[in-house]
Parts: structure tokens; C-alpha cells; sequence
């Protein structure tokens, strides 16, 4: 479902970075770019193929949607196209972001075995800030209850064995808006 993000100075040599390549500032948005972010915003089609149906839309092949998404994630001017569910409305009101203190020399292997824990909905690692800040690894789980949310983090603490030594959960305790890229209609 998530998968294990790496910070920046530990990708693989190779792996693309937010905004590497050319910066936002080369990259320069064109007409079609522009009508693909608009169509966009407020979200995918929910159909089974959101990339042809948006080709329809622009008059457009459904591959050269993709492509130009794919360009724009290239240079930096997205991040990502991902699912972005309303977890209140699906019944999940406890989000809790489970933080893991991880050996090093563990992280990437078990980061990537916590994300791909079915109800793991992301996984990175983060630098430890010491001597406040002892966590690594974050995964961020939901439940309709809190013992739900708690049960699934003592799944993560099973999982991590001995190279894990100290955790906590942080609960939300707000609903935050969560948007992607706004452009305005000229």
C-alpha cells in the first residue's frame, strides 16, 4: 500500500529526488500542462482508467497524460500522484504516526518491510535530532479505534525485533487539509 521513503541523503545514487533534474524554475508549464493541473485538482477520476478518461477530456492519448505527468514529476513541478482518502469518513478517526527508534544498519530493510505492511499508509525515515529526538522510522496507521491503531503498532514492534529499541504513537488531533497543486484559472 505505501512503500519506504529514504531521506534525501540516503537514496540510492541515481533516484530521482523531489525537484531534481531541472528545477521548478526551468521547467516552464505549457498550455496543455496547465489544463492537465486544472482537471486535476480536485483529484483523479475515480474510474478504472482515470488516464484515458482525462485524455478524453483534453483530447488527448491516455499514455501522453501520463508522460506529461511523468515530465512534471521529473523536474520537481510535482512530487507525486498518490490517493489522499478522507480516513474520517471512512470510519478511521484514530491516526496514529507510529515512531521508531531503528538501528541504523536495519533501517532500510525493515523500513521497507514496515511499508509494505497492508495498513501502513506511509513509511519514511527522518534524521534523529539527539538528544530530544530519538525516531528514524515513521509509519502512519489508522484505526477506528485507538486499541486498533495501538494493536497494529505492536504488529510494527513484532516486526522490528531487536534493532528496534524505543517507540511512541502520536496521535492527530486534527483533520489538516490536504490539497495538491493549485493553479489558478487565467
Amino acid at each position: 500500500m505505501s512503500g519506504f521513503t529514504l531521506p534525501s541523503d540516503s537514496r540510492p545514487s541515481g533516484a530521482p529526488l523531489p525537484g531534481s533534474g531541472s528545477s521548478q524554475t526551468d521547467y516552464v508549464l505549457s498550455a496543455t500542462d496547465r489544463e492537465l493541473i486544472l482537471a486535476t485538482q480536485a483529484g483523479l477520476p475515480l474510474v478504472p482508467d482515470p488516464w484515458g478518461e482525462l485524455g478524453q477530456r483534453l483530447g488527448l492519448p491516455a499514455d501522453e497524460i501520463l508522460a506529461r505527468f511523468q515530465r512534471m514529476q521529473q523536474a520537481g513541478v510535482i512530487r507525486r500522484v498518490a490517493a489522499v482518502p478522507d480516513h474520517y469518513r471512512l470510519g478511521y478517526r484514530f491516526n496514529g504516526m507510529t515512531v521508531w527508534n531503528v538501528a541504523d544498519e536495519h533501517i532500510r530493510e525493515l523500513g521497507q518491510a514496515t511499508g509494505q505492511l497492508p495498513f501502513v499508509s506511509h513509511c519514511y525515515r527522518r534524521p534523529r535530532h539527539l538528544p530530544y529526538w530519538p525516531y528514524n522510522l515513521f509509519a502512519m496507521v489508522h484505526g477506528t479505534s485507538r486499541n486498533e491503531v495501538e494493536t497494529k503498532a505492536q504488529q510494527i514492534r513484532e516486526l522490528l525485533g531487536t534493532a528496534c529499541g524505543e517507540h511512541t504513537i502520536l496521535y492527530s488531533s486534527a483533520i489538516l487539509k490536504k490539497t495538491g497543486l493549485r493553479l489558478r484559472r487565467t
